[in-house]
C-alpha cells in the first residue's frame, strides 16, 4: 500500500501518521522527491482502513500495489535510483560499461585487459574469480588468488571491479570488491540474497535462465528486504526454443523494467549471444533500447581464454564499439533536444 501526502502535510502530520501505521505492525517505507513525498507500508495491511487515512488533511491519495515486489516497485518510489559504484554511477541518465575477461587467468592476462577496457572508455573492470561451470572438469576460476590480481588492475587502472560471488562463505574475499554480482545461477539463492543484502556494496542481480520478470524482482526484494536497495538488474538472455544462439537476449526487458521498477538495468550481449560477432549488434541494440550500461566481455588473447573465449572482445575491438555506442548515445540525446 502507498500513501501520498499532500505537499502541506505539516512534519507532525507524517509522524502522527507513521507512529499509527506502525502501532499496527506496518514497516513504513518513506520515499521524498522534488514534487512528491510517499509512504511505502510494508506488511499485512488489510487492517488498514482506506477511508480513514485517506480522510486526514496530510493525505492524498492511498492506493493498494497488487504486485508482490514492494521496494523494487516504482510506485514505491518514482524517481529512478542511481546506484554508486566505486565513483561510476548508474541509472538515472547515468551509462556505465562494464568490460574485462569473463575470467581473471594470469596477472598479465588481467592488467593488458583493463588497460585496453579503460583506454576504450570502460568504466567498470568485470572480471571473474569464481566461476560456476556446467561441467565440474571445466575452469571454475582462480579464486581469492583471482580477486588479488583483480585489485592489482584496480590500483593500476582506477577502474572499480565487479567480481561474482556464488556462496556466502566466499563473500570474507570480497572486501575490496566494489560491486557483488549474483549470477543468473544463483538468483534464486535466496541465503545468499539475504546475507549481501545486509551488506553496504552495490550488487549487480543477473536474471536467471528462466526467470520471468516478477521473479526476477522479487529476487532484488529479498536484497532490498535487508537493507542493501544498491541494486542494478542485468539480462543477460534468456533460455528459448532457438538454438542458433547461446541464449535470447530479451531487449524488452529494457523497458519494462523501467516501467515496472526504480533500479536500473543494463545489458550483457556476451553472455546472451555467445559469439563476438553478435555483440556489437546487440550492444547497439540495447543502448537505443534505453539501457543504464553494457557488461561485455573482452579478451586480449580469446582463442587462448581458459572460460568463454568464443564471446569475448579482442581489445580493438570493443575499442571501435565503444566509439559506435558513444557516437549512438549522443546522437540520441540529441534526437530528443
Amino acid at each position: 500500500m502507498i500513501i501520498t501526502l499532500k505537499s502541506t502535510a505539516t512534519e507532525q502530520e507524517i509522524n502522527d501518521l507513521r507512529s499509527k501505521l506502525e502501532a499496527q505492525g506496518l514497516t513504513i517505507h518513506p520515499s521524498q522527491g522534488t514534487h512528491y513525498h510517499i509512504l511505502g507500508l510494508i506488511g499485512d495491511t488489510s487492517s488498514v482502513d482506506l477511508r480513514q487515512i485517506e480522510s486526514l488533511n496530510s493525505v492524498s491519495k492511498v492506493t493498494r500495489i497488487q504486485e508482490p515486489f514492494k521496494k523494487a516497485n516504482r510506485k514505491f518510489h518514482p524517481d529512478d535510483t542511481v546506484v554508486n559504484v566505486g565513483g561510476v554511477l548508474i541509472g538515472g541518465g547515468h551509462f556505465a560499461v562494464m568490460a574485462g575477461p569473463c575470467s581473471v587467468e594470469t596477472p598479465e592476462q588481467v592488467l593488458e585487459t583493463a588497460k585496453a577496457c579503460k583506454a576504450a572508455g570502460a568504466t567498470i573492470l568485470r572480471g571473474g574469480a569464481f566461476k560456476p561451470r556446467t561441467s565440474p572438469y571445466s575452469f571454475q576460476g582462480m579464486g581469492p588468488e583471482g580477486l588479488e590480481l583483480l585489485e592489482l588492475a584496480k590500483k593500476e587502472t582506477g577502474l572499480p571491479i565487479v567480481s561474482e560471488v556464488m556462496d556466502i562463505s566466499q563473500l570474507q574475499y570480497f572486501d575490496n570488491v566494489d560491486m557483488l554480482q549474483i549470477g543468473a545461477r544463483n538468483m534464486q539463492n535466496f541465503n545468499l540474497l539475504k546475507e549481501v543484502g545486509k551488506l553496504n556494496k552495490p550488487v549487480l542481480l543477473k536474471r536467471g535462465l528462466s526467470a520471468t520478470y516478477e521473479e526476477w524482482l522479487m529476487a532484488a526484494e529479498y536484497i532490498m528486504s535487508e537493507g542493501n536497495e544498491q541494486i542494478v538488474l542485468c539480462e543477460r538472455g534468456i533460455r528459448t526454443f532457438e538454438p542458433k544462439t547461446r541464449n535470447t537476449l530479451d531487449v524488452t526487458a529494457i523497458p519494462m523494467m523501467h516501467e515496472l521498477s526504480h533500479l536500473p538495468i543494463i545489458m550483457d550481449p556476451s553472455h546472451a549471444a555467445g559469439m563476438s560477432r553478435m555483440v556489437r549488434p546487440l550492444s547497439l541494440a540495447s543502448v537505443g533500447g534505453g539501457a543504464d550500461g553494457l557488461m561485455i566481455e573482452v579478451h586480449n588473447d580469446p582463442a587462448k581464454a581458459l572460460c568463454d573465449g568464443p564471446q569475448a572482445l579482442r581489445p580493438d575491438q570493443f575499442t571501435s564499439l565503444m566509439k559506435e555506442i558513444n557516437a549512438l548515445r549522443t546522437a540520441l540525446v540529441e534526437a530528443t533536444k
